[in-house]
């Protein structure tokens, strides 16, 4: 039987795990973009979880999440624990349990902080776990957002649900040539660096913002809200993608 053991991750020994800043080598210029903005976090109440599996040197699983009214989401989830991410890797360590020993440990948390419940928002595309994981460990589905995102939740007891915010109203604000971003993610945060190193924010005019407190990712034009590629009020990506993949999408809306 494998030894599977959770270990919390805190400002007191974040040195110590390198794996809660997703794939990105340690050495890297941008993997301290992620270290510093969970620093800032702690105090909110943000926590990070890392699943280890006995003879394997790395990581096999993670799970970040945050009281609600703190979420990196364009979502309204007070009273909540809200779950920014759940990964497992490699593939060989999918299918074993290990994600429903990640999302048990968070409501365990839920329950001892007297939360409502656990709320999440999934999808099928990039970056999000998807949903099957979530409906089988007792979440029910709340909303879809029509562009393939689906907020859940697992009530732990009586109160006001979570719900999405209004982030199709805010798109319209935008005019031009926009990235928001936020570092929750730490591939956006590299992102924004190889753009700016490739001199494309000057030469398409790209106006770049990064979101900095919870309250303004909850208004973003997206609900995946830590990255947000917008021209003329029109939302054109809204997770992490490459320079190359950034470049395509801008040729194609003949920007670039």
């Amino acid at each position: 039987m494998e030894k599977i053991s959770i270990i919390g991750v805190d400002a007191n020994n974040l040195s110590q795990y390198p794996d809660v800043v997703c794939f990105i080598n340690p050495k890297h210029p941008s993997f301290p973009h992620k270290t510093e903005w969970l620093k800032q976090r702690f105090s909110e109440g943000l926590q990070i979880k890392l699943l280890f599996v006995e003879g394997q040197k790395k990581a096999a699983g993670l799970i970040e999440y945050v009281p609600g009214q703190f979420a990196w989401r364009a979502v309204s989830a007070e009273g909540y624990l809200f779950i920014h991410c759940i990964f497992l890797y490699p593939n060989n360590n999918k299918g074993k349990g290990y994600g429903s020993l990640l999302v048990e440990s968070c409501l365990e948390d839920a329950r001892e902080s007297n939360a409502l419940g656990l709320a999440v928002i999934t999808s099928k595309g990039s970056f999000m776990a998807e949903s099957r994981l979530f409906l089988k460990n007792g979440f029910e589905l709340l909303e879809e957002d029509g562009a393939g995102n689906q907020l859940l939740v697992r009530p732990l007891k009586e109160g006001p649900l979570p719900h999405l915010n209004d982030w199709k109203a805010r798109q319209a604000d935008f005019q031009g040539l926009h990235i928001l971003y936020s570092r929750q993610c730490p591939w956006v945060a590299r992102l924004i660096d190889e753009i700016r190193e490739e001199g494309l924010e000057d030469k398409l005019k790209m106006q770049i913002k990064e979101l900095t407190v919870p309250s303004e990712a909850q208004q973003a034009p997206s609900s995946y809200a830590v990255f947000n590629l917008l021209h003329n009020g029109r939302l054109l990506a809204d997770r992490y993608v490459s320079v190359t993949r950034l470049k395509n999408i801008l040729e194609k809306e003949k920007l670039l």
